[in-house]
């Protein structure tokens, strides 16, 4: 690696960072905001959105840069791949912030409702797998990086249960169905936030193995020891 390339790849690498940390402070506002009824830190975290987007496109612009003038090749390939990936869940990860926030405020009016206790459970698991994320990232820690994607299914399972004790309150308290919606909205924001969490992690794997473990769950679409057969027009 030229003493440039690995320049560039360091100044990228810290950008990532900077805006991580101003990702996960935007999730604990949203979380603050909705746990504490704090409408203020809600529109803080929509007002940071725009510095978000503006970091997204600079990083990009210069990763797509490093690939033009040094054209890299296997790790060094590899680390500006997962910068854009990463630098693309981060920018997720902040719209979807902004999207519990929007929900916090929707639901000022209904400060009566009780939010299910699964669903702040829910937030800090999310909270802390993106940390535990961006921490995998920094150390290529792959083991750690492995165990963080098996976790997103407890994520799934508080969902599972949020939505169903909505279901239960909208059949049988009708005027609370306002509120309850919008909790249904944040509880999908939050499993998408540990999705892309998740997504950082894989790319960590990525990153250290060259391995893409993406979709692992689903099985190969054709076996490796068989090439795909296309038809012939007769």
């Amino acid at each position: 690696m030229s003493k440039h390339l690995a320049r560039d790849l360091r100044e990228v690498e810290g950008k990532i960072l900077a805006m991580s940390s101003l990702v996960e402070e935007m999730i604990e506002r949203s979380i603050q905001s909705l746990r504490e009824r704090k409408p203020d830190l809600a529109r803080k975290v929509i007002d940071a959105d725009r510095e978000v987007d503006e970091r997204e496109v600079q990083i990009e612009e210069e990763c797509l840069k490093i690939l033009a003038l040094h054209q890299p090749v296997a790790i060094d390939l590899r680390r500006t791949a997962a910068v854009m990936k990463i630098n693309n869940d981060l920018e997720r990860i902040a719209d979807l912030a902004v999207n519990v926030a929007e929900s916090s405020l929707r639901l000022e009016p209904h400060r009566q409702f009780q939010v299910p206790s699964r669903l702040h459970e829910m937030v800090e698991l999310a909270k802390q797998m993106v940390h535990d994320a961006l921490d995998d990232f920094v150390r290529l820690d792959t083991v750690a990086a492995g165990a963080l994607v098996a976790r997103d299914e407890e994520v799934d399972a508080c969902s599972i249960e949020v939505i169903a004790e909505l279901y239960q309150v909208m059949r049988t308290r009708p005027e609370l169905i306002e509120p309850a919606l919008h909790c249904f909205s944040m509880a999908r924001h939050i499993e998408r936030i540990a999705d892309h969490a998740t997504n950082i992690a894989e790319d960590v794997i990525y990153l250290v193995k060259g391995d893409i473990t993406r979709h692992r769950h689903l099985g190969p679409l054709f076996p490796r020891d068989a090439a795909p057969t296309t038809g012939t027009v007769s």
